[in-house]
């Protein structure tokens, strides 16, 4: 194989390389952002091969279609990244860029030509779709720095699209035929360059999309599908961490144990299906109400824990009966009319050097007491007091 030849099929081979690796990754996540990163590796996997290895067409036409699959590929490679963050993919202002994008270049390709002319069309609009990116992505929170790392290849991309061909044809020069062209530095360096953008940008998204897949599971594992809530393991560890926070930060924190009233009764007059429903609408109802930072669980069959961050007593009792009045009403339509389901709670307040499961420890207790007190009620924990002479002896 001639060095000639190896360059041409240098970015075929990485396009089909990746397209095959997003396709089967599409196979086990069906995420419509790998898709299109599928797709964005398989059309420049076709524009190279078009470019270098199809056979010449009259009047030089062949760049058309390939130049048409690198701008494709720019609109692909964007759609993955910013519909990985739910985004709208602007198709049309791409797709308007890409139309004059490859107007200007078939007029310098038929009516007027100038190879020059043409690598500035479409570099220049490539480049202009990367930095939709860029603005997409802009205002959006990055977290990780995988967030920043795309941020960056999206910023690098435009930059090599939009001033490289500015950089070399400046001190390089034009070209008189193709065949300069293709024996210039100007292309040995899109290929070469192009290549490691396409490598650092595979990466990139499928370091992403492993992410995502780690963060997926670890989401069924902390998650009680039932409810839409936390499971207790989910919820200790969030909870955990929520409270030590607060409490470092010498700020408050309510913790609410809720339980549904006579839920057995429940099962087995009317069957699992409702106990179910009555279980998926209290979750609903908590998550409809309760503040963003509040973290909730369901941590047994019919029990459910409610750490409600910065909130002191009275912020948690109030959290509290909105939660138990609003119960009925999350339920109706979808259980039997005549059941009204009820909920019990139990409040306590963390105090300085407390953990999370003396805190449940209390909440428990109040718990106690709101079931003995006649269910449907909220109660709050109060610590015993114990007399002078009580501690003395």
């Amino acid at each position: 194989m001639s060095g000639q030849l190896f360059i041409s099929l240098l970015n075929p081979g990485i396009g089909l390389l990746f397209a095959t690796a997003f396709f089967l990754m599409w196979l086990q996540r069906r995420e419509r952002y790998i898709a299109f990163a599928a797709g964005a590796y398989l059309a420049t996997a076709a524009a190279f091969l078009i470019l270098d290895v199809a056979p010449v067409l009259p009047m030089e036409l062949q760049r058309l279609p390939a130049n048409m699959g690198f701008l494709a590929t720019g609109m692909l490679f964007a759609a993955a990244i910013i519909d990985r963050y739910g985004l709208p993919v602007p198709w049309r202002a791409m797709s308007v860029v890409a139309a004059i994008s490859l107007a200007i270049f078939a007029w310098f390709l038929l009516v007027d030509p100038s190879i020059p002319a043409r690598i500035y069309a479409i570099s220049i609009g490539a480049g202009a779709i990367a930095l939709m990116i860029v603005q997409a992505l802009g205002p959006v929170a990055k977290p990780y720095l995988i967030d920043k790392v795309l941020f960056g290849v999206a910023a690098l991309s435009a930059a090599n699209l939009i001033i490289r061909p500015i950089v070399i044809l400046t001190f390089s020069g034009g070209f008189d035929d193709y065949v300069g062209f293709q024996q210039s530095i100007y292309w040995t360096t899109v290929q070469f360059s192009q290549a490691m953008v396409s490598i650092i940008a595979a990466i990139s998204l499928m370091v992403a999309v492993a992410i995502d897949m780690i963060g997926e599971l670890r989401r069924e594992a902390d998650d009680d599908q039932l409810s839409g809530l936390l499971n207790r393991r989910g919820f200790e560890a969030t909870a955990g961490s929520a409270l030590r926070r607060c409490l470092d930060g010498g700020r408050p924190a309510a913790l609410l144990i809720a339980d549904l009233d006579h839920f057995k009764r429940i099962n087995d007059t009317h069957g699992h299906a409702v106990g179910d429903m009555i279980i998926a609408s209290f979750g609903a109802h908590v998550r409809s109400i309760a503040p963003a930072e509040v973290v909730a669980g369901r941590i047994g069959g019919e029990e459910f824990a409610i750490l409600f961050p910065g909130a002191g007593i009275e912020a948690g009792r109030q959290l509290a009966e909105a939660v138990r009045m609003g119960f009925q009403a999350a339920c109706a339509g979808r259980i039997p009319a005549g059941l009204h389901p009820t909920v019990s709670i139990g409040l306590a307040a963390g105090i300085p050097g407390e953990g999370l499961s003396r805190l449940m420890h209390d909440a428990d207790q109040a718990l106690y007491e709101a079931k003995r007190a006649g269910r449907d009620r909220v109660r709050t924990f109060t610590p015993k007091v114990v007399s002078p002479a009580a501690a003395a002896s």
